[in-house]
């Protein structure tokens, strides 16, 4: 096997056993962290519901409240956990895999009542006060799912006028959602938690992406790596060594009448030919000495 089909080889075997390991360790990396950006943007989510929630109830009931009272008809949009939920269901458009639910342990509307998952995540906030968000994995009937929750919180007066008792909350709201669900909530107690999910298979696809693309730059820089350090052994090592095989070649079949080999630099080849060189000098005058000495 020629010198440079060898060299070849062994990079080529290398370079597999290194992509292979980047590949292993890329992938962890990628598979951690498009989870935490996939988190992170589900917590962007749950601010903006949270700014929407803020708004509905700072702004958009006040004005709202007037015209319900005067029209005796409930308008779901003065309840804050509507506006969030309204406001998601937009998002959702543009960014489909992620789910919201404001999940409640007592709520007024039968639809946001907690799962026993969700039941779960809001008794931990309610069992920490310090916890302002908790975020994990969870097996769903799709398959692996990520979270991401904060604690809803009754942190105004105002909420306890539809959730403290059946005879003080509006008429509209009785005659809609009934008398039996959504009362008997207090002051500072938390009563549910904003939950965005998302499948575990969007990271995974995402890493999987960034992962493929790393790949074929990987390649593509170690083709050209290869190249160049062809262009280098050949130019540096496999010509002069083919040029001094030659001479060593026309010198045993006592052609000595060659040039010296070029010697350029101070590199081992250039050693080598100047040795090679010095060579064969020396053996040319051994041989016209010869040749001298038998002529006499």
């Amino acid at each position: 096997m020629k010198l440079l089909a060898r060299f070849n080889l062994i990079f080529i075997s290398l370079f597999a056993v290194g992509i292979g390991l980047a590949i292993w360790l890329a992938s962890i990396f990628l598979q951690n962290d498009t989870q935490a950006q996939v988190l992170a943007q589900a917590e962007l989510m749950m601010l903006t519901t949270s700014a929407t929630r803020s708004y509905t109830s700072q702004q958009v009931q006040p004005l709202l409240d007037k015209l319900q009272k005067r029209d005796s008809t409930f308008l779901p949009q003065t309840v804050p956990n509507y506006a969030a939920t309204q406001v998601f269901n937009y998002l959702h458009s543009n960014k489909p895999a992620y789910t919201y639910k404001e999940a409640t342990l007592n709520p007024t509307n039968p639809v946001d009542r907690a799962t026993d998952w969700e039941a779960d995540i809001v008794n931990a906030f309610r069992n920490d006060d310090s916890l302002k968000d908790k975020s994990g994995e969870r097996d769903a009937a799709t398959g692996r799912s990520l979270y991401y929750a904060r604690p809803i919180r009754v942190t105004e007066q105002d909420c306890l006028e539809c959730h403290s008792a059946p005879n003080k909350a509006p008429v509209s709201m009785i005659r809609q959602y009934g008398r039996a669900n959504g009362f008997g909530w207090h002051l500072n107690e938390v009563v549910g938690a904003q939950i965005v999910s998302v499948p575990e298979s969007l990271p995974a696809e995402i890493a999987a992406r960034q992962l493929k693309s790393l790949v074929i730059y990987l390649v593509i820089i170690a083709l050209v790596a290869l190249l160049v350090l062809d262009a280098v052994l050949i130019v540096t090592v496999i010509r002069p060594v083919a040029r001094l095989s030659q001479a060593a070649e026309d010198l045993s079949q006592g052609r000595t009448s060659a040039e010296d080999l070029p010697v350029k630099g101070r590199d081992e080849i250039s050693a080598l030919a100047a040795s090679f060189n010095r060579m064969q000098r020396s053996l040319v005058k051994a041989l016209k000495l010869l040749e001298k000495d038998g002529s006499m």
